[in-house]
């Protein structure tokens, strides 16, 4: 059993973001170690372990001291082409790959830039984390950013923190990386939620701002032209470049975010290059203001 002893937090960035050294993720964790690892995921939002040779089973296994585990969300049927792929056997796992067998995807998400999001913000129970595991890199690109957003929140100006309190924004998904949906017509086919555009995290108690440029469709109950204006103010003050952290991927790589307080995106790479990293979660609860 592992114990906090050796555990050691140094920030890799003033946005957000730290890296934990000390920790062998494969192996069982006291209880004073999780909680050691709980209070500095606390204080910088996404941590980072290197270096680490983890099994599929080893992922649960750690992820599982955090909370009840996501399952993989399952595109409707008429989108499910741009979700599924022939290895995602397992409901607690989704392979990120643009790694072809046979001319099918074996993953999800594999190709390009991929605009800031929430995972599964489009859901009445967002995940509450997420843990990534690097197996495949390409040469350059494939980052990842995160944006913390408490300081978005924070940074918001008094007028505009005031008209949108108390308001909820339209969440959903058409499984896209960089386009938004078009809700002009009916989307009740298409998975979606509304969401407070501010929220409490229910373990600091800091307010957060919840919305991304991905799936943040309109704000409700307000008219088209100035929901989108709105919308577009908070993105880019959530999207600033002194709120993100940018991970540059190394083999080995072990990445764990807390999806109530930041959004990220990922960079560009060279699409004739591999790249595959494990992903798994734990399952949340309802968002309030």
């Amino acid at each position: 059993m592992q114990d906090v002893i050796d555990l050691t937090v140094t920030p890799l960035s003033d946005a957000c973001g730290a890296e934990i050294k000390g920790v062998d993720v494969t192996r069982p964790l006291s209880q004073r170690t999780v909680q050691a690892i709980k209070h500095a995921w606390a204080k910088h939002l996404v941590l980072v372990f290197r270096g680490q040779a983890i099994t599929q089973d080893q992922q649960l296994a750690f992820a599982s001291y955090f909370g009840d585990l996501g399952n993989r969300k399952k595109a409707p049927e008429t989108l499910r082409s741009r979700a599924e792929g022939i290895l995602q056997d397992n409901e607690k796992v989704l392979l990120v790959s643009n790694i072809k067998v046979d001319g099918q995807p074996i993953g999800a998400f594999g190709e390009g830039e991929f605009w800031f999001h929430i995972d599964s913000g489009y859901t009445a129970r967002p995940y509450k984390y997420t843990f990534l595991h690097a197996l495949e890199l390409p040469s350059t690109g494939g980052n990842t950013k995160f944006s913390n957003m408490y300081k978005a929140y924070e940074a918001l100006p008094a007028a505009l923190k005031q008209g949108l309190t108390g308001k909820k924004a339209l969440h959903l998904h058409e499984y896209k990386r960089s386009e938004k949906a078009d809700i002009s017509g009916d989307f009740s086919g298409i998975p979606h939620h509304y969401h407070p555009v501010f929220i409490t995290h229910p373990e600091t108690g800091r307010k957060s701002l919840f919305v991304d440029r991905l799936m943040t469709a309109l704000i409700d109950g307000m008219p088209a032209n100035e929901s989108s204006a709105i919308l577009e103010q908070l993105y880019e003050i959530g999207e600033r470049r002194e709120f993100i952290y940018e991970h540059v991927w190394q083999l080995g790589d072990f990445l764990m975010w807390d999806n109530r307080c930041t959004i990220h995106a990922r960079t560009d790479f060279p699409k004739h290059e591999r790249r595959l990293l494990r992903r798994c979660t734990v399952q949340g609860e309802p968002l309030f203001e």
